[in-house]
């Protein structure tokens, strides 16, 4: 099983230093380790100094997508897995990939649990966030239950289903896990194997309000699938939810234009 490691940075040299450091100290090594820095003006391309052997690569700034597809087709490794720079891994996580796939050969997806730290201090992961393989695809359309730096996916998932849409400033993985999830089951690992890092001014998730206006869009490109029509009812159910989300939002901050744009589209989907 060789598995290639996809870094997409910008700006977080420091963080990437940890980042990096928690891929070399696995129990069982990457064949590929692909930084892809996204534009960085800090010091990022210093990385090579300190970890020489991996594979840095820059390009003007386009995206934590952007990024990301770069690395997977980049590496010429079967199977794919991404570390946001600022997160970091457990020693074992590579190999409890291998373990588990060994295991479950059909399965061509699989994700780890995680843990949260916020200012130095780790935090509950909130009950709606915690996987289980059972009801992953309905939490999955709740929120993104799914962290990148947790997966590991075999190359032909990307063949069938494409790669992040770039077109997403905010829930790329949101949108990629559920055109997967249309495919192929996803495995989970019972075990936290990734620390996720909270509270920096960077976090995309802070630079966005209304996270629901990406995901509508990304639950609206996937009802126009042809396959999904099995799982086309859960998707309406779940565009009606989270759109009357929006229109409350809307109503709240007398936003009048969308106001009406929310309305359309729950009169459009309740009487679909």
């Amino acid at each position: 099983m060789d598995i290639a490691v996809v870094i997409p940075t910008y700006n977080r040299y420091t963080f990437l230093q940890r980042a990096l450091r928690s891929v070399f100290a696995q129990t069982l090594l990457a064949q590929e380790v692909i930084v892809v820095d996204d534009g960085s003006t800090d010091a990022t391309q210093n990385i090579l100094e300190e970890f020489p052997s991996i594979k840095y690569i820059y390009q003007t700034n386009q995206g934590v997508s952007a990024a990301r597809n770069r690395g997977i087709i980049e590496s010429s490794c079967e199977w794919i897995t991404f570390l946001d720079s600022d997160d970091c891994w457990m020693p074992s996580k590579l190999q409890k990939h291998k373990e588990y796939h060994r295991f479950h050969s059909e399965i061509f997806m699989s994700c780890t649990q995680e843990q949260w730290i916020r200012n130095s201090t780790e935090i509950s992961v909130a009950k709606r966030y915690r996987k289980t393989e059972q009801d992953l695809y309905e939490k999955s359309l709740l929120h993104c239950v799914i962290a990148p730096s947790s997966v590991c996916i075999h190359h032909s998932v990307f063949d069938k289903v494409g790669m992040f849409d770039p077109s997403f400033e905010v829930c790329e993985d949101y949108d990629l896990w559920l055109r997967i999830a249309n495919y192929f089951s996803i495995g989970v690992i019972e075990e936290k194997l990734i620390t996720k890092y909270g509270g920096h001014e960077d976090q995309l998730s802070f630079k966005h309000w209304g996270m629901d206006r990406f995901r509508v869009r990304a639950l609206e490109k996937l009802l126009e699938e042809q396959s999904i029509q099995y799982k086309r009812e859960d998707i309406v159910k779940m565009l009606l939810y989270k759109y009357k989300l929006l229109w409350k939002g809307a109503k709240k901050y007398n936003k009048t234009l969308s106001i009406k744009k929310y309305e359309d589209k729950i009169a459009f989907y309740e009487n679909l």
